[in-house]
């Protein structure tokens, strides 16, 4: 998993509130296994309308998306997270998540952060003409005038983005102490590594 430290760049005024996961990626995606290409469908139904905002040439690749209310509502499919990550999107500003999709989204690397609707009103404002900063480090969104609003994040999600560390890499942190165990079972009990019984 990519580490999230800063990110800093344009974002999506989207601002939308109750936004379930067949919005940001419909059920006709869900057939692959494979994370690449899915950007090509998030938010399909919202960008068949040709001047709709994920399609601006303005915020192409902009890394943040500013979001509503309940954002990743419905149905826990991973493939939401997959999808903006496809997008380019690292980070999700809105006013409150759904666990599912907060939970799927802090797995593939995306940070989440929840603040007051005031603060996404004044995040939206600032979005339409310029860039934000997230400082994961110091748990603050800033504006270039001045804004600053902070954040909460649970220590152990921080750590794990900072580090980008998955759950892989959280298995592999303890990789001494495996082998360890591994050498010790096979040392007592012997035939769990041969595959043979130890006859009554």
């Amino acid at each position: 998993m990519k580490p999230v430290s800063t990110i800093e760049g344009r974002a999506i005024p989207f601002g939308a509130k109750n936004v379930d996961t067949d919005v940001i990626i419909p059920a006709a995606w869900l057939k692959t296994i494979s994370r690449d290409g899915l950007g090509q469908g998030a938010f399909e139904t919202i960008r068949k309308d040709p001047d709709n905002i994920f399609d601006s040439a303005e915020f192409s690749g902009a890394p943040i998306l500013i979001a509503g209310d309940n954002f990743g509502c419905g149905s826990s499919r991973e493939h939401a997270a997959w999808a903006l990550l496809d997008m380019g999107i690292t980070a999700v500003i809105a006013p409150s998540f759904s666990d599912i999709f907060s939970g799927n989204a802090f797995k593939n690397g995306i940070l989440t952060v929840a603040l007051p609707q005031d603060q996404i009103d004044r995040l939206l404002e600032v979005a339409a003409t310029d860039a934000i900063t997230l400082d994961l480090e110091n748990q603050t969104v800033t504006t270039p005038f001045q804004d600053r609003f902070t954040f909460q994040v649970d220590p152990f999600r921080k750590r794990c983005l900072i580090e980008g560390l998955d759950e892989v890499g959280l298995t592999l942190e303890r990789d001494a102490q495996i082998t360890e165990y591994e050498q010790r079972q096979r040392q007592d009990m012997p035939w769990l590594a041969t595959g043979t019984e130890i006859a009554a």
